[in-house]
């Protein structure tokens, strides 16, 4: 695949439609910044898209969608794996097990299903509920070492953590490595355009929340224009910031997408109100995004291609991931030809 490097990155991106800002921020240009020191495996996770239910043929265009995402924010496909999850069953079989290692009460201490089964959590899917040993499995199947990850996500990797240290203690083998999450740059939480205090979300009905990564020009500046804000300057301090969640988060927005600090943002914009600094915020979103999202309607008017690709990454992702299964089923106790 690649020369050795310092471990093995495994992430991905759910297909679930409207890819924003967020997921580019927090994630995808994370995965970029990573190729050059880690030997990378990028998925787009259609089996956890399905824990609630999608209509088949959105999650097909929605994993092309993903998988070209990938391509235009700049993953190189011949140095560093894409594919999509269901192509290689290994991560199915795994979670299976691990299932079989979680305990209930880790899982029932799991936040982010409370918070998408809501008040009626009877109703929600069992796949819902065991989502997380399927994280633990698509990233052990490759034994990988680390994984990008937001600030909502770090739980289920501390359960990933729990499950490989129980398999191993239980059946007393060092098979899988403690994996360690990246929690990278600034604004690696991007929070809703119209309401600070929740995350920047697909599932949101209210389109103004987000950037969409198919936004056009005219509408990214709209949006910005109208994102939600308060009546005070902008402060020369970070402290100034605190109490006002949708003022941090167009600062927050603004240093990840500028690639600098706090202080030189507040250095160039402190004292002055968001009708100056909303227009700057949108030129540079504008800028930053324009060439990737060239790049993503040239791939997406291609799907044969796009298709053509997660099939031969797959292919690269089983001959990886085959020999640990094996090896898994082998220290179980299955019989194996």
């Amino acid at each position: 695949m690649i020369g050795k490097k310092e471990g093995r990155i495994f992430s991905g991106v759910q297909p679930t439609g409207n890819l924003h800002l967020g997921n580019y921020l927090g994630a995808i240009r994370n995965f970029v910044r990573l190729q050059s020191q880690y030997e990378c495996i990028y998925c787009v996770v259609e089996l956890h898209a399905i824990t609630q239910w999608q209509p088949p043929t959105e999650v097909s265009s929605n994993t092309r969608e993903v998988a070209a995402a990938y391509l235009a924010a700049g993953i190189e496909v011949k140095q560093h794996i894409i594919f999509n999850q269901s192509q290689v069953t290994a991560h199915a079989e795994l979670a299976w097990i691990f299932n079989c290692v979680a305990r209930l009460g880790w899982l029932d201490r799991m936040t982010q299903f409370k918070e998408k089964a809501g008040k009626d959590k009877e109703r929600a899917s069992a796949g819902l509920y065991a989502y997380p040993t399927l994280m633990a499995a698509e990233i052990l199947v490759y034994k990988g070492t680390h994984v990008p990850v937001g600030e909502d996500q770090k739980q289920h990797l501390e359960l990933a953590r729990d499950i490989a240290a129980k398999f191993n203690h239980d059946y007393k083998r060092d098979v899988f490595p403690l994996v360690e999450p990246l929690i990278l740059g600034a604004a690696t939480r991007v929070m809703s355009l119209k309401d600070g205090s929740s995350k920047m979300s697909k599932s949101d009905s209210a389109d103004l929340s987000r950037i969409n990564m198919t936004d056009d020009v005219d509408t990214i500046a709209r949006k910005i224009k109208k994102a939600k804000t308060d009546s005070d300057v902008l402060p020369s301090e970070p402290g100034g910031l605190k109490g006002r969640p949708e003022a941090a988060n167009l600062v927050g927005i603004y240093m990840a997408l500028a690639e600098t600090d706090i202080n030189s943002v507040l250095g160039q914009f402190g004292g002055q109100g968001f009708g100056v600094f909303k227009p700057a915020l949108a030129e540079l979103a504008i800028e930053t995004l324009a060439p990737i999202q060239t790049e993503f309607r040239r791939l997406m008017n291609d799907p044969g291609s796009l298709d053509s690709l997660l099939g031969s990454g797959a292919d690269r992702a089983r001959a990886l991931a085959d020999p640990i299964i094996a090896e898994v089923k082998e220290i179980v106790g299955f019989i194996r030809p």
